[in-house]
């Protein structure tokens, strides 16, 4: 089993799905791994009715977290920013489906931080939105 999901993993970390930043975009945010060097940059697109129609990242890293970004870019389209929020580590660790040793991890969950921070900004830009009117 622990074979097939390498596999994908190489395959996400080969040909990375979504990649490439989106412009014009709604939310767009960067950060890094200073640990290991790992870069990450989340631009994503919402529609009118709210969801993410479009995902587009940039980095550099290890397959870990190259495949990670990938994996849960294909997750994102179509779903709303609540739903996206629900997204947390065992998510990704379930995605990635192998066993991640401690010296992985902040690999693995580089794009949840950067995607959790993103959407932290774009709520607190919709609440600032909300009492200017």
């Amino acid at each position: 089993m622990d074979a097939m999901y390498r596999e994908n993993i190489l395959d996400h970390s080969a040909h990375m799905r979504n990649k490439g930043l989106l412009d014009p975009c709604d939310v767009d945010y960067e950060s890094n791994n200073p640990l290991c060097g790992d870069r990450l940059r989340l631009t994503l697109r919402l529609g009118d009715d709210g969801r993410i129609c479009e995902v587009g990242w940039d980095g550099e890293g290890c397959a870990i977290s190259q495949a990670s970004a990938s994996m849960l870019g294909e997750q994102l389209v179509g779903k709303t920013v609540e739903e996206v929020a629900e997204i947390t580590k065992q998510d990704i660790f379930d995605m990635l489906g192998i066993p991640i040793g401690m010296n992985r991890v902040k690999c693995a969950l580089l794009s949840l931080k950067v995607l959790t921070v993103a959407l932290y900004g774009l709520k607190a830009w919709e609440k600032h939105e909300d009492e200017e009117d």
